[in-house]
């Protein structure tokens, strides 16, 4: 049964204990096939119940998938084996441009902004009892979400944005329930749905944003709640278009009951307008973090959503750390009102880069996505393959099985630590790693 490993247990949380010392431990791998219910049962000697609920138990914490007739199966992906594991290693003089990083030349300098929240929590000590919610940065955002057309509601701030994604989808989930995802898609985010007992349900995604016919077909199939990402969508680089979100809006108006999360994590990078989907369901967050225009160690989020949700998550927030730090909320403050970095400037860099990986990929017949963002996403035949190559030619790429659950495979290449003299060597790399090098070099000496 299952090779050398035997899975024990007499009560379902021992059996369900079993199967996930197995899984870690590497002794039961992705894809595997457990033993059907009354099988198992007779083996251990326990009533067949005891096995459903162990079984229900270790679907419900996304580490095996049921299939029907297909049985049980371990997930490709179990929340046990988080994606961040999925990389390739960059070794010495290998360039790294797989770790989604923002460039550090392009992020302010924090000196100042620190100094001045720290002489502000002098003069006003941040005690026990204070709003969760500096007033100076509530109204900042207030002001920014409706610039943006962001419809009116309360605010809360969490530790980044999937922190706030967590608590918000913890005020209105239970375990078992499903949530339409974008495929290919961040990849903590796909770790995170199974991690709380929920079922991703994968969503296509293209150049516009997720594919109305495949977000229809999700919610059609009872999916509960919706994560979107507006723009600089991890790892296609997606941003949704005014056409796609009038699309989009009017399907999920026939679901009101459906719970909205947008991801706006490209609010100061990117020069693309918002076409906020809030406001057509009953409960709806937009969430926007602070890492990538101001670096990913200030961590903190602003969202705003319907009173319920937003009520929810400062509730259970108070329960657990309470706030965010004053501090960091006042140095973020002093960076938002003394513009310390030009968004148009910094989404124009990260766009000269992009474009030009693009257009150089373009030329030797690679196809690429990337329409905003740090990200350029390229589809291969055999990621596997294409990684190793690149590493052996001098780069590092992420692996599209960090991003995956259905789409097709691919390799993501971050744009920001590169150069114009980087281009052509990269795109050389790609084109040979993907099986096209030698076709396009025939094509330029005809």
């Amino acid at each position: 049964m299952l090779g050398e490993y035997r899975i024990e247990g007499r009560r379902a949380s021992e059996i369900a204990a079993s199967v996930e010392r197995a899984i870690g431990a590497g002794d039961l791998q992705p894809g595997e096939v457990l033993p059907p219910l009354r099988e198992l049962a007779i083996h251990l000697e326990v009533n067949p119940n005891t096995v459903a609920a162990a079984y229900r138990t270790l679907r419900d914490r996304g580490v095996i998938e049921t299939s029907g007739r297909r049985g049980s199966r371990v997930r490709p992906r179990p929340a046990s084996t988080p994606r961040e594991a999925l990389r390739a290693v960059a070794p010495a003089g290998v360039r790294n441009v797989a770790d989604g990083n923002p460039d550090p030349a392009l992020l302010p300098p924090l000196e100042q902004a620190l100094v001045e929240a720290a002489a502000r929590n002098a003069r006003r000590p941040a005690l026990y009892g204070m709003p969760a919610i500096d007033d100076d940065l509530e109204a900042l955002a207030r002001a920014a979400f409706t610039r943006d057309g962001v419809p009116e509601g309360p605010l809360a701030v969490a530790s980044g944005s999937l922190d706030a994604i967590e608590r918000v989808l913890a005020a209105h989930l239970r375990p078992g329930d499903s949530v339409a995802v974008e495929d290919p898609g961040w990849g903590s985010l796909l770790d995170l749905i199974p991690a709380l007992g929920l079922r991703p349900v994968p969503v296509g995604v293209d150049d516009d944003g997720p594919i109305p016919e495949r977000l229809a077909a999700a919610l059609n199939g009872g999916a509960r709640a919706v994560v979107v990402t507006d723009r600089a969508q991890n790892p296609t680089g997606a941003a949704v278009s005014a056409t796609r979100a009038a699309e989009l809006r009017a399907l999920l108006a026939r679901h009101p009951a459906v719970l909205l999360i947008e991801d706006d994590h490209g609010h100061g990078i990117v020069d693309l307008p918002l076409h906020p989907l809030s406001g057509v369901t009953d409960h709806w967050v937009l969430i926007r973090s602070t890492a990538k225009a101001y670096g990913p160690d200030l961590r903190l989020a602003a969202l705003t959503g319907d009173s319920v949700t937003i009520d929810r998550v400062r509730g259970r927030q108070r329960l657990g750390p309470g706030w965010v730090s004053h501090l960091i909320q006042h140095a973020v403050v002093h960076l938002w009102r003394t513009s310390a970095i030009d968004p148009k400037a910094v989404a124009a860099a990260y766009g000269e880069r992009r474009d030009a990986l693009m257009s150089a990929l373009a030329e030797r017949g690679v196809p690429a996505r990337g329409r905003s963002g740090m990200n350029v996403w390229v589809p291969v035949p055999d990621e596997t393959t294409a990684v190793a190559l690149l590493v052996h030619a001098g780069w590092a790429v992420a692996p599209g099985a960090r991003f995956r659950m259905q789409s097709p495979q691919g390799i993501r290449i971050t744009v920001s630590g590169l150069t114009a003299a980087d281009i052509n060597s990269l795109a050389d790399a790609v084109a040979e790693a993907t099986g096209v090098r030698e076709a396009w070099e025939a094509r330029r000496y005809e």
